[in-house]
């Protein structure tokens, strides 16, 4: 990819709607429709070999730790003999054993699995900065011989055959599988037991269980954030990777419909649903999704889009002399009311509008929304759910109660007529085509305080950390146009080269036996709090 250009300026937007149109009708036949290609004006990136900007020399602080490496950092400790994957997963098996009765952020600890293939690592091939790094899974990616159970009772028994895409290609690049994460049951609220009960705590708040630490993927955000592995993957259909990204600090990016395959991921909704992962910091979020990303023949999702830019080269920054700037000249739009809210949130908001406008290339605007903006984004946003019922309905006719806390959502699905769903497929399609002609018309990357409607319409997102309001972080989230992922993890890049809020860890938390009792008396969330988190 040209170094003057990212990937967004030469994508055609009206070939994007087409396909999108084409998936939003084709939902119901999943995986048998074909998908128009998108056209694409730019170069290939051509790359073989590991990445010169994928190794980061480590800060002090985390030489003494090595749960506090990045992926980065880590991979350059390992390239250069300094540390070792075997004592990497043993360090995090340790802190595990002490903190994960009160974290919760496990389903399933692969110990002698993790340890066993660290081992295997030293003496093959190297793959690259993923090359012995411990990741976090979440229990709705497939894993070959590994029970995937997507916290749920409809797959409490399932043991897959074979991995899911993500996965497989994590662990072809050298990534360790440390474990799958708690989840919300079949994705659809903060991670609980099928029947509602509290487990994940966020890590920043590990004795009040009531601080909500995501969305669905928040035994993998908690995980990363409480330094029980060193990355994570997550899945987002309403917000669960960038929630709980902004929840715990953390750098996660929701990529564009189709550049990572869904095969082999319990499904949610076909038309949104988004494997991506949850990071430390821009360059991590980039060299895992670079990993991950890519057509897959079993997903036609994936097929007939641009190639994958060079990613890892966009999230890392430039330097004109020995100042900062932006990789590429980018507009910065900002929707009516960012900078309101309660607490530190408006300062932390204005602050980092205020960063971003002191990067030479970065010009911060003010946008208006699109015509019927609240009606398009919210009234019509439960058309996904008789998308999300309509695979599982044997399991709702063979009992309800497989179901759990989250019963009430995919009802709801299963019940809601075909005229408000065709109108709602009408409205997204609406919806994405004022979001691409009328609020990209006026900026390149738009400053969001919510997921919605990047995460409806399938465009892609990165959430980031700028700030906190007492012991909580304060995350905010930029969206961008197809297959701007490059663009946005340059800007984030960028915004934390200035700011050191990506590395702040929260305090450990009491490991202690009275910690593991408060742990067992967790709130259960009721139907109604359930259908209200539903993603």
């Amino acid at each position: 990819m040209s170094a003057g250009e990212p990937q967004d300026v030469h994508v055609d937007r009206r070939s994007f709607l087409a396909r999108a149109a084409v998936l939003s009708a084709g939902a119901a036949v999943a995986g048998t429709v074909g998908l128009p290609r998108i056209a694409f004006a730019g170069p290939s990136p051509s790359r073989t070999g590991p990445h010169p900007d994928a190794y980061t020399a480590p800060r002090p602080e985390a030489v003494a730790d090595p749960t506090e490496l990045t992926v980065a950092e880590a991979a350059y400790q390992l390239r250069a003999g300094k540390l070792t994957s075997p004592a990497l997963v043993e360090a995090y098996l340790a802190r595990i054993e002490a903190f994960e009765g009160t974290y919760q952020a496990f389903n399933l600890v692969l110990a002698e699995q993790a340890a066993a293939a660290a081992r295997a690592l030293r003496r093959g091939h190297y793959h690259g900065p993923l090359h012995g790094i411990p990741l976090a899974i979440k229990d709705n990616y497939y894993t070959e011989g590994i029970a995937t159970t997507a916290n749920s009772y409809v797959f409490a028994d399932f043991v897959p055959p074979f991995s899911a895409t993500s996965v497989a290609r994590l662990e072809a690049a050298g990534g360790i599988v440390l474990g799958k994460t708690q989840m919300g049951p079949l994705a659809t609220t903060r991670a609980t037991t099928p029947d509602g009960v509290v487990t994940t705590v966020n890590a920043w708040t590990p004795a009040d269980p009531s601080t909500n630490p995501g969305g669905s993927s928040t035994g993998t955000a908690t995980a990363v954030a409480g330094r029980l592995a060193t990355s994570g993957i997550g899945t987002q259909t309403g917000g669960s990777i960038t929630a709980p990204s902004n929840a715990q600090n953390l750098t996660g990016i929701k990529p564009t419909m189709g550049r990572v395959s869904l095969y082999g991921i319990v499904p949610l909704t076909y038309s949104r649903d988004h494997p991506g992962p949850l990071a430390r910091d821009a360059k991590d979020a980039a060299i895992m999704l670079s990993a991950m990303a890519g057509e897959d023949a079993n997903d036609p999702r994936t097929q007939g889009l641009p190639p994958v830019p060079d990613l890892v080269a966009a999230a890392t920054p430039v330097h004109q002399g020995q100042r900062l700037k932006l990789r590429w000249p980018t507009r910065i739009g900002v929707i009516p009311g960012f900078t309101s809210g309660s607490g530190a949130t408006p300062a932390a908001r204005r602050a980092f509008l205020d960063t971003l406008a002191g990067i030479p290339g970065a010009t911060v605007v003010d946008v208006t929304l699109p015509d019927e903006w609240d009606l398009l984004t919210g009234r019509f946003n439960d058309v996904r759910l008789p998308e999300r019922a309509e695979p599982f309905l044997p399991y709702l006719r063979q009992d309800l109660r497989l179901f759990g806390v989250s019963l009430t959502s995919w009802l709801q699905g299963a019940l809601m007529g075909a005229d408000e769903y065709v109108t709602g497929q009408r409205a997204k399609l609406v919806l994405l085509e004022r979001v691409l002609n009328d609020l990209f018309s006026q900026c390149d990357v738009v400053v969001q305080t919510s997921p919605v409607p990047f995460d409806i319409v399938g465009l892609p997102e990165l959430a980031l950390p700028i700030g906190f309001d007492g012991a909580l972080p304060i995350g905010t989230i930029l969206g961008g146009r197809p297959y701007a992922e490059d663009r946005l993890l340059s800007v984030g890049a960028a915004y934390q080269a200035v700011t050191g809020w990506h590395h702040q860890r929260p305090p450990d938390p009491v490991a202690s036996p009275a910690a593991r009792t408060l742990a067992a008396a967790r709130p259960r969330l009721t139907a109604a709090e359930a259908a209200e988190q539903s993603q």
